[in-house]
């Protein structure tokens, strides 16, 4: 299932109007070195071209249409309308000496039901298709910021999306955005299909999994995608991509007070990830806050921070690699597991 971005229709429209093959990278030039977001103002190019460009794409570069911004200490989140009158959310985070990272959304809402996220309560809408995906970066770098890195965990499951692995060439291509791959990290749920594609297309792009809980029964309490894909069978195929590509594989953990945060989780935990072979040192944990939501059950809680520090204390004694995720972000619902595009408020 493909299809076909805006930047390989400008080049179908300039075969078409036999133009030579440097107007495309005077297009591109345009947009992602002078930041260019209407094609009236690409000068470079002859006067007719821009007008065929604005009857092919509209005036705008960018399809989508920002509508909500909030603003914290550090975070940026954007509400993005689009065609068809749907919505989705993106991040952007400033870290010390001016690193900006970008969380972007995937799917309009989520199939999957991961009952201490946001975005599964609206269900899934549909797909984003690549433009719309790869537009939610375009819209701030257009606005001047620099491109530090993207992670997809946003809206959405990315690795259902067959839309992302066009998204990723279009990121990674160094005549558009030119991101380096290992600046770039998905996130899946264990999506087997996906996370075997990822390693055969972009066996450098980062990997994360969504694990949440040792237990099977209890994961798929969490996590309804358990039952199709069992922990015991994603964790081979994360043992496969690691072998395949050599890459670490980032193990994220949401900590739910009294849920998921006892020591027999955290041994349970460093019971799965050793003994895996000689690449198990690839595994490093992320131990992440709980966010509550409106929508999310009024049942979960953050965990303490003695708790938090003993649960990694444990994964670290047992020779696992662990960072505990700083969380900001969250007045503004811009946190993990809070992104939920407004569909009710707008």
């Amino acid at each position: 299932m493909t299809s076909t971005s805006k930047y390989e229709m400008m080049q179908h429209v300039l075969t078409e109007l036999k133009q030579p093959a440097y107007r495309f990278q005077q297009i591109a030039d345009a947009i992602f070195k002078q930041r260019i977001g209407e094609y009236d103002r690409m000068t470079s190019l002859p006067k007719g071209i821009r007008k065929e460009l604005i009857k092919h794409f509209g005036e705008h570069v960018l399809n989508l249409t920002p509508v909500m911004q909030k603003t914290s200490r550090q975070v940026n989140k954007v509400l993005f309308s689009m065609a068809g009158g749907d919505h989705i959310e993106a991040v952007q985070l400033s870290y010390k000496r001016g690193w900006k990272s970008y969380c972007i959304s995937s799917q309009c809402g989520c199939g999957y039901g991961c009952r201490f996220c946001a975005t599964g309560t609206i269900g899934l809408k549909r797909n984003l298709t690549a433009d719309e995906i790869t537009d939610q970066l375009l819209y701030f770098h257009l606005n001047g910021y620099a491109l530090d890195s993207v992670s997809f965990m946003g809206m959405g499951e990315a690795l259902a999306n067959p839309h992302i692995f066009n998204a990723l060439k279009i990121l990674t291509n160094p005549r558009t955005f030119g991101l380096g791959h290992r600046r770039i990290t998905v996130s899946t749920i264990g999506i087997l299909s996906g996370i075997d594609r990822l390693a055969k297309e972009f066996p450098q792009v980062n990997l994360t999994f969504s694990l949440h809980s040792p237990f099977d029964e209890q994961r798929s309490e969490l996590m309804p995608i358990n039952k199709r894909f069992p922990l015991n069978d994603v964790l081979n195929e994360l043992d496969q991509h690691i072998r395949n590509t050599g890459r670490k594989v980032y193990i994220a953990y949401i900590l739910l007070r009294g849920e998921n945060d006892s020591n027999e989780h955290a041994e349970a935990i460093a019971a799965l990830l050793k003994h895996r072979g000689s690449w198990e040192h690839l595994y490093h944990v992320n131990l992440i806050p709980y966010n509550s939501t409106d929508v999310t059950p009024e049942s979960f809680h953050q965990s303490d921070k003695d708790r938090v520090q003993k649960f990694a204390g444990i994964l670290k004694s047992q020779g696992i690699k662990v960072t505990v995720r700083t969380q900001f972000g969250t007045d503004i619902d811009a946190a993990c597991g809070q992104l939920y595009g407004y569909n009710k408020q707008i």
